[in-house]
C-alpha cells in the first residue's frame, strides 16, 4: 500500500465550502438548467428545488454520522467501507468516480457555451474542442499546483458570478415592486404528476455537497469543518435556487418565447429588466463557474482514485503524491485527460456542446445515486457497531431511502426519449465491470483485505482515541 500523502491542515472551513459550492455550480442551474425545470414543472418550480434540497438533507444527515467521527482522502469510499465492508465500499468509490467524471464533462462543455458566446461578441470563433483544452489545461494546472490556491480561486470565481446574478435578481423584483407573484402559489396549477420529474432536476443540480468529504487529508479540524461544509454548501445551494427560479419564472412571464425554449435565460432575463450591460458580466461569470466546476470534480475525483489507489485497488501510480506540490498529481492528471477527451469525441462525433452537457450529467446522476445510497445504508450499520444507534437514525436512513428512490425511478420512467433513455444501461454496463475488477482484484490479492482493513481502522481509530471497529470484507 502507497505511503504517500497530501499536504495536511491547508484547507480551511471556507476553502471545504468553496469546493462544495463550485461543484454544486449554482451558476449552471441559473444559466441553463431552470429552463429544463419549467419544463417539467412549470410555474411551481422553485418547489421542486425546495422539495430536492430536503431530500438531499437526509442525505446529508446520515454521512455525517461519518464526517462529525472521522475522516481521510476519498472519504465517502472510506465511509461505506467503515458501514458496509470495502467490497460496498469499492464500488461506492467506483460509482463516485463516474459521477465526477460526468460533472467535470458538463463543465467542459459549459465553459466552452459561454465563451463561445463572449467571443462571437466581439466577432471571434474558436473551435470547440480548443476552449475544452483551455479550460482543462488551466483546471489540471490548479489541480497538479496547489490545492488551496484552486479552493481560494472556485471561491473568487463562484462568488462574482453569483453576485451578478443576485444582483440581477434584485432589480427584476425592484421593477416588480417586490410584489407577490401569486400565479406562482395556485395550488389548482400545481402539475403533480409532474413533481418527480421536477425532484430528478433538482437533485441533478444539487449533487456534489458531499465533495468536502474527499478532502479529509488535507482539511483544518476536519470533524467540525467538512460535516458544516456538507451541509451548508448544500442549504445555500437550495435557498439560492429557489430564490432564483422564482425571480426568473416572475420575470420572464409574458415574454414571447416561454422559459422553457429560452437557451440563454439571464440574458433574457437582464434585457426584459432593462439592464443589457449586465448580460457581458453574467455570461463572463457563467464562464467562469464552469470552469470552477470543472476545477472541483478534477480535485474531488482525482483524491477518490488517489485513496482507493492507495489500497491497491488501482495502479500504484495512481497514489503518488507529488513531492513538492502534496497533491494527487497523477490521479488529477487522470480526471483531466477523461474530462477533455470524452466531450472532445462526442463534439467531433457530431454531438453540439449544449446536448453534450445534457448527456455528461445525466449520465452523472446515476453514479451520485448509488453512491449516497450506499453511504445511507452504511450509515446505521456504522452506528451500530459503534454502540451508537439511535431509532431516529434509523428514521433518517429509511427517509433518505424512500426520498432517493424519486429520482432513481424517474431517471428511467416514464421512459425519456434516444439517447438519454440508452444512458442507464451505459451506466449499468459501467457498474458491473467495476464490480469484476473489484471482486477480481480481492481474489487476486486476497493479503489486500487485511492491509485495507488496518489502513481504515487505523485512521479511524486515530480520531476516536478509541479500539478500532471491525471492518468486514463483504
Amino acid at each position: 500500500m502507497s505511503q504517500s500523502r497530501l499536504k495536511p491542515n491547508c484547507l480551511n472551513f471556507y476553502e471545504l465550502l468553496a469546493q462544495a459550492v463550485a461543484l454544486i455550480s449554482p451558476t449552471m442551474t441559473a444559466a441553463l438548467i431552470i429552463p429544463v425545470m419549467y419544463s417539467n414543472t412549470g410555474d411551481w418550480s422553485w418547489l421542486s428545488y425546495a422539495l430536492g434540497t430536503v431530500m438531499l438533507l437526509f442525505v446529508a444527515y446520515n454521512l455525517n454520522h461519518f464526517a462529525r467521527r472521522s475522516t481521510t482522502s476519498g472519504s465517502m469510499y472510506a465511509y461505506t467501507c467503515r458501514g458496509l465492508g470495502l467490497t460496498a465500499g469499492a464500488i461506492s468509490g467506483w460509482a463516485l468516480i463516474w459521477a465526477y467524471l460526468g460533472i467535470s464533462m458538463a463543465g467542459v462543455t459549459g465553459f466552452s457555451i459561454f465563451a463561445s458566446a463572449l467571443l462571437g461578441m466581439i466577432g471571434l470563433h474558436v473551435p470547440v474542442v480548443a476552449l475544452f483544452a483551455v479550460c482543462v489545461i488551466v483546471g489540471w494546472y490548479c489541480a497538479w499546483k496547489n490545492v488551496q490556491l484552486s479552493a481560494v480561486l472556485m471561491l473568487v470565481l463562484e462568488g462574482i458570478s453569483v453576485s451578478f446574478i443576485l444582483l440581477l435578481c434584485f432589480i427584476v423584483l425592484f421593477q416588480h415592486h417586490f410584489a407577490v407573484d401569486s400565479a406562482q402559489f395556485t395550488a389548482s396549477t400545481l402539475p403533480w404528476s409532474s413533481v418527480g420529474l421536477g425532484v430528478v432536476v433538482a437533485i441533478f443540480s444539487l449533487v456534489g455537497f458531499e465533495c468536502a468529504t474527499a478532502f479529509g487529508d488535507e482539511a483544518k479540524n476536519p470533524l467540525k469543518t467538512i460535516p458544516r461544509a456538507v451541509s451548508l454548501s448544500l442549504v445555500l445551494a437550495g435557498a439560492f435556487f429557489v430564490f432564483v427560479t422564482y425571480v426568473m419564472v416572475m420575470g420572464v412571464r409574458g415574454y414571447s418565447t416561454p422559459l422553457d425554449q429560452i437557451d440563454a435565460p439571464l440574458n433574457v432575463l437582464a434585457t426584459l429588466a432593462h439592464v443589457p450591460i449586465l448580460q457581458v458580466p453574467l455570461s463572463l461569470g457563467a464562464m467562469v463557474s464552469f470552469f470552477a466546476l470543472c476545477l472541483s470534480c478534477i480535485n474531488a475525483g482525482g483524491r477518490v482514485i488517489f485513496a482507493m489507489g492507495r489500497h491497491g485497488i488501482f495502479h500504484p501510480a495512481t497514489a503518488d503524491s507529488h513531492e513538492k506540490n502534496e497533491t494527487p498529481h497523477v490521479a488529477v492528471t487522470l480526471m483531466a485527460l477523461l474530462a477533455f477527451f470524452v466531450p472532445s469525441a462526442l463534439v467531433i462525433g457530431g454531438v453540439a456542446p449544449l446536448d453534450a452537457f445534457n448527456y455528461v450529467g445525466t449520465c452523472a446522476a446515476f453514479g451520485f445515486i448509488v453512491a449516497y445510497c450506499l453511504v445511507t445504508v452504511a450509515a446505521p450499520a456504522y452506528l451500530k457497531r459503534l454502540g451508537e444507534l439511535k431509532g431516529r437514525d434509523i428514521a433518517g436512513c429509511a427517509a433518505a431511502l424512500v426520498l432517493l428512490a424519486i429520482p432513481a425511478v424517474g431517471s428511467v420512467y416514464p421512459i425519456p426519449d434516444p439517447p438519454v433513455k440508452y444512458f442507464p444501461y451505459l451506466f449499468l454496463v459501467y457498474l458491473a465491470v467495476g464490480i469484476v475488477w473489484i471482486l477480481a482484484f480481492y481474489r487476486r490479492k486476497p493479503a489486500a483485505l487485511a492491509v485495507v482493513q488496518a489502513d481504515l481502522e487505523r485512521s479511524h481509530a486515530g480520531y476516536q482515541g478509541t479500539q478500532p471497529i471491525t471492518i468486514t470484507s463483504a
